[in-house]
């Protein structure tokens, strides 16, 4: 695919990913590498023209949107950090608020045996989405042009092969709900909780630990794990937080066990949220 040497896409990048791989323990083929590449040289093409991100310089596209995302994927496999290993086969995530497909695509691509389905109010970023599936043949991608609310489950239905253009879309039930600068924890999760599976979680992307937003999670949902993430080359301070339901009968109870705090590697202590 030589997507290194790709307009729009560093000459050492390459070089840099493989660098990233290595600090992230993370094993992917060569094929997978080129489409990662090749994921950012259509984004840095596309967004010359349609303002997908505000991130211009596609080495910082590099950095910032490829290798951030590429910091969740060893986390979500984790059980000791995540509880269970998220992108096992069989796995259905929801992408809200996609984007350029960050994290979707990157995660469609890392683990080729999950289904992931990216949603976007905008047109224009699902169309994008819809591309990315098309030239780097990622059969286990989905995009939809909805707003989240709209969507519905339909269990033990077959995932949806044509693309939604808009209004409501049909998903299988969601096992893991993820969102990068999306919105507020409470939105999150209010939005997509009725497409999600019943021992599902909510994974979100943030900066800075939001400590007044995990103050005001809806009743019945707990943090239960705060992970801090260092992504490589970047010095910023990132977490991961999974999110739960808690059981019915805890829950009446007012109970809820402690959340796990723990760090996926050192991470700098500098803040910075992650960029759209």
């Amino acid at each position: 695919m030589a997507a290194s040497r790709a307009p729009g896409v560093p000459a050492d990048a390459a070089d840099r990913l493989a660098r990233a791989q290595t600090e992230l323990g993370l094993a992917l083929d060569a094929g997978q590498g080129d489409r990662l590449l090749a994921h950012l040289a259509l984004l840095a093409r596309w967004n010359a023209v349609y303002n997908l991100t505000s991130v211009r310089d596609p080495a910082q596209m590099l950095v910032q949107h490829l290798f951030d995302c590429l910091a969740v994927v060893p986390v979500l496999r984790n059980p000791l950090l995540a509880g269970r290993d998220h992108l096992a086969p069989g796995a259905v995530v929801l992408d809200v608020g996609s984007g350029g497909g960050l994290p979707g695509v990157v995660l469609a691509i890392c683990a080729p045996q999950i289904q992931v389905h990216c949603v976007d109010a905008v047109a224009k970023k699902a169309a994008f989405v819809r591309q990315v599936r098309a030239e780097l043949g990622l059969g286990n991608l989905h995009a939809h042009h909805a707003r989240v609310e709209q969507l519905v489950t339909q269990p033990g239905g077959p995932v949806p092969t044509a693309p939604i253009a808009s209004g409501a879309g049909h998903l299988p039930p969601v096992t893991l709900a993820i969102s990068r600068a999306f919105a507020s924890l409470s939105d999150f999760i209010s939005l997509t909780r009725h497409l999600l599976a019943g021992d599902a979680v909510w994974a979100a992307m943030k900066g800075a630990l939001p400590e007044s937003e995990l103050a005001l999670l809806p009743e019945g949902v707990r943090l239960a794990a705060a992970i801090t993430l260092t992504v490589p080359q970047l010095d910023a301070r990132r977490h991961l937080l999974l999110l739960e339901q808690i059981a019915r009968d805890a829950a009446a109870l007012n109970f809820s066990a402690p959340p796990a705090v723990a760090t996926a590697s050192a991470a700098p202590s500098s803040a910075a949220p992650p960029s759209s």
